[in-house]
C-alpha cells in the first residue's frame, strides 16, 4: 500500500499528507482540519475525477470523509475533534441497512436509526454550515441571521463542488439553476440548546408536508438528509428561530475546481460583512443579486432584528456578541469596553396566531410578520403561511389578533 515515483514526490512537499483509502495510498491535503481530504492520483482510479492543476504532474483527485478512511500519515496535531457519526454494524444489520432505514420517514422510531442520529452532537464552538443559494447570499450579506435546515461542517467537508452540495440546498434549487458555484454559511455554534434534531415526534408534521407546500428536500424525521448513498445528519435552529450571528462567521463559495474561497467575513462590531476574496475569484460574485463585486464593506443596516444576544456586567444588561472560542462579550467599538460578561441568554419574541405557535420576526404598521415555530399541514392552511426554504414558513398576521405575545431569554451556561 504505496505509491512512489516524482508525482509523489511533488505533492508529498506541498501536502506533507499521505492517506490510506480504498486498499492504496494517496498523496493528500487536509480540508477542515481532518473532517475530510482531497486525494491526488498520477493514474486513472476508479472514483476519481479528471481535474488537472498547474504545476501538479497528479491530475485525478477524490474528496473523501475522515470515516472512509483508514489512516492519515503526517497529519498534524488540530483542535478537538467534533464527535463522529457512530454506526454499531452487525451481520444482520450492515451499512447498506442502516443507510436504507435512515432514509425512511417509517423507521424514525427505529432504536438502531435513533442510537445512530444521536451520535452526531453540537457542543459550542462547533462549525456549523449552511448551503445558500446566490439569493440567500445576498439576504445574509443584508442582515439575515442563521435558522433553519443546516448541518455541521464535520458531515459535510467532503462536499467540495456544486454538483456535491446540490443535496444540502434548501431553497428548492437542487443544483437545477445551471449555477457553476454554490454559497455557503459558516459560523461557530453558540449552545447546543439553539439546535434540534428534526425526528420525531415534534417533526412528523413538518414530514407530513406535500410537494406543493415545500421547497427543498423533504424533511424525512430520522434526522437524515435525504440521499442515495451519504448518510448525513442535518439539524434545524431550535423552533426554526433566527440566532445572533457569532463574530467572524464566513461566507463561502465553491466552484466546480473545487475550493473553498472565503467572500466575507462578519465584523461583529461594525454588523457587516468585509470582502475577504482578492481580484481573481470576485467574479464567483457576479450572479448575486444586488451586491457588487467590488464593494469591500457591506453594513447590514439596522432593521429590527428578530433575535438579540443579551449579556450582563456589573449588574447592568448589554448587547453582546459570541466571540468564539474565546467565549462572551460586550458588544463594542472600542477595545477597552469589551468586557466579558457575566452572563448571557439569547433573547426573541414568541407569540400564536390563530391557535399556532410562532415567532415573531418584525412588527410594521400593526402588521406582524410570523414564522412557524412547528410547521404542519394544519397551520400552514390556517395561516395561510409560505414556504420561504426548507422547512421555513413565514406569514403576515394583523398585530390585534395575535395573542400570547411575550419576549423570551433563553440563558446559557457560561
Amino acid at each position: 500500500m504505496s505509491i512512489t515515483g516524482r508525482a509523489e514526490g511533488t505533492a508529498q512537499e506541498r501536502t506533507g499528507l499521505r492517506v490510506a483509502y480504498g486498499g492504496a495510498v494517496y498523496p493528500a491535503e487536509e480540508i477542515a482540519r481532518g473532517a475530510a481530504y482531497e486525494l491526488f492520483s498520477a493514474d486513472e482510479v476508479p472514483g476519481f475525477e479528471w481535474a488537472p492543476r498547474p504545476n501538479s504532474a497528479l491530475p485525478w483527485r477524490r474528496f473523501v470523509h475522515v470515516t472512509e478512511v483508514t489512516a492519515v500519515h503526517g497529519a498534524a496535531a488540530v483542535e478537538e475533534p467534533e464527535a463522529p457519526l457512530l454506526v454499531p454494524l452487525h451481520r444482520q444489520r450492515g451499512w447498506a441497512e442502516v443507510h436504507r432505514l435512515g432514509q425512511q420517514p417509517s423507521a424514525a422510531d427505529d432504536p438502531l436509526v435513533t442510537a445512530v442520529r444521536a451520535s452526531a452532537t453540537v457542543r459550542r464552538g462547533t462549525r456549523m454550515m449552511k448551503i445558500l443559494s446566490a439569493r440567500q447570499l445576498a439576504g445574509h450579506v443584508r442582515g439575515w441571521l442563521p435558522h433553519g435546515f443546516c448541518y455541521r461542517e464535520h458531515d459535510v467537508a467532503h462536499l467540495r463542488t456544486p454538483a456535491a452540495t446540490a443535496l444540502l440546498r434548501t431553497d428548492g434549487g437542487g443544483g437545477r439553476d445551471g449555477a457553476d458555484v454554490t454559497y455557503a454559511l459558516r459560523w461557530r455554534a453558540v449552545d447546543p440548546g439553539d439546535y434540534d434534531v428534526p425526528a420525531g415526534t415534534a417533526y412528523r408534521g413538518l414530514s407530513a408536508l406535500g410537494a406543493r407546500d415545500r421547497l427543498g428536500p423533504a424533511v424525512l424525521g430520522t434526522g437524515f438528509t435525504p440521499s442515495s448513498s451519504q448518510l448525513i445528519p442535518e439539524f434545524v435552529t431550535r423552533d426554526f428561530a433566527d440566532l445572533p450571528m457569532p463574530a467572524n462567521a464566513t461566507l463561502l463559495a465553491y466552484p466546480a475546481e473545487g475550493v473553498e474561497v472565503v467572500l466575507y467575513a462578519y465584523q461583529a462590531e461594525q454588523r457587516g460583512w468585509l470582502r475577504m476574496v482578492g481580484p481573481q475569484w470576485r467574479h464567483l460574485l457576479a450572479a448575486v443579486p444586488g451586491l457588487s463585486p467590488d464593494q469591500e464593506y457591506v453594513p447590514t443596516g439596522e432593521a429590527p432584528r428578530s433575535t438579540r444576544l443579551i449579556g450582563t456586567y456589573a449588574g447592568g444588561e448589554y448587547e453582546a456578541v459570541a466571540d468564539l472560542p474565546g467565549g462572551f462579550r460586550v458588544l463594542a467599538l472600542t477595545r477597552a469596553a469589551r468586557y466579558p460578561v457575566d452572563g448571557v441568554c439569547r433573547r426573541l419574541r414568541l407569540a400564536a396566531w390563530r391557535g399556532v405557535p410562532c415567532l415573531v420576526l418584525r412588527e410594521e404598521a400593526g402588521w406582524l410578520r410570523l414564522r412557524l415555530r412547528r410547521p404542519d399541514p394544519d397551520a400552514v392552511a390556517v395561516t395561510g403561511a409560505q414556504c420561504h426554504e426548507r422547512g421555513v414558513y413565514e406569514t403576515w398576521a394583523p398585530g390585534g389578533e395575535v395573542t400570547d405575545d411575550q419576549v423570551v431569554d433563553h440563558p446559557y451556561v457560561l
